[in-house]
């Protein structure tokens, strides 16, 4: 048997298709960075306050407020245009905020008269 040869249109075809198989490689360890960069935010709120777990970021960017009601009446937790559902006691929710710049966002409970009851305060991003 004869040894094999490959012509250069034949190399450039397979380093071509090789090249392609390993995109999907590349964009999977992209995703799995930015969702790994992204910031978790827990909030407690209850008659009448709210809890974070930090109340700033260093950089604008996403951040998942994942908001627990500990607090015995309705509650729901609001900041930068979002708001969660109104939960009851002992529930819980997400909520992806992107922070698109610099600056202080207030966050409040939307429910009448608790953000005038201490349901409210001031996030920030640096």
């Amino acid at each position: 048997m004869k040894g094999l040869t490959i012509g250069p249109v034949s190399l450039f075809a397979a380093v071509a298709i090789a090249s392609l198989a390993l995109v999907p490689l590349a964009s999977a360890r992209t995703d799995r960075q930015t969702s790994a960069t992204a910031t978790t935010i827990q909030v407690k709120g209850g008659e009448y306050f709210f809890k974070l777990s930090t109340k700033s970021i260093g950089k604008p960017g996403r951040v998942t407020f994942v908001f627990k009601n500990a607090g015995h009446i309705a509650h729901d937790f609001k900041i930068n245009r979002k708001v969660t559902p109104l939960l009851q006691p002992g529930k819980t929710a997400r909520l992806l905020v992107t922070f698109k710049k610099k600056g202080k966002y207030s966050y409040l409970c939307t429910v009448p008269g608790h953000a005038a009851l201490g349901m409210k305060g001031v996030f920030t991003v640096r």
